[in-house]
């Protein structure tokens, strides 16, 4: 596997060590199999979206949890009477799955629907009022120096 040295970019920046870590962690965890497969909409400025294709799947065979800045979606087929039928063929993959994603910050998911055999995840981002940019307004100063008085005690 492919390494990354970010040490000349860690020199000169202050606060992106977590990038290097967050490129390592996907490269480490990426899931070859690329099932089940997905989307990533933009859906307005501070909206995003994830579609996923998870045919076969009951809205309570799936399972979202939210853990600070990791988002983990999986299923879990549960065990039906029907699992000793003689397929065959079978191209629908019913396999347990769990996707990891890594969120920015202040991203939190909102909302989540299971419809037509995809999995629609609604993503918000909601910064904090202190953290937005603000207009500090100039004051012009008066034209003659202010002079300072010193009192005697």
């Amino acid at each position: 596997m492919t390494q990354f040295d970010f040490a000349p970019l860690l020199r000169s920046t202050i606060g992106f060590d977590r990038l290097s870590r967050l490129i390592d962690e996907q490269l480490r965890t990426a899931d070859p199999t690329g099932y089940p497969p997905y989307n990533i909409e933009k859906t307005g400025d501070n909206d995003y979206r994830i579609a996923m294709a998870v045919a076969g799947f009951a809205d309570d065979e799936l399972s979202l949890v939210q853990q600070d800045t990791l988002l983990v979606i999986s299923g879990q087929k549960k065990q039906t009477g029907d699992q000793a039928a003689a397929f065959l063929h079978r191209g629908i993959a019913q396999r347990a799955f769990e996707r990891r994603f890594q969120l920015a910050d202040y991203i939190r998911v909102v909302g989540a629907k299971l419809e037509n055999g995809l999995l629609y995840v609604d993503l918000v981002r909601e910064v904090p009022e202190a953290l937005k940019p603000r207009r500090i307004p100039v004051v012009a100063s008066s034209a003659a120096p202010r002079a300072i008085e010193a009192q005697a005690a």
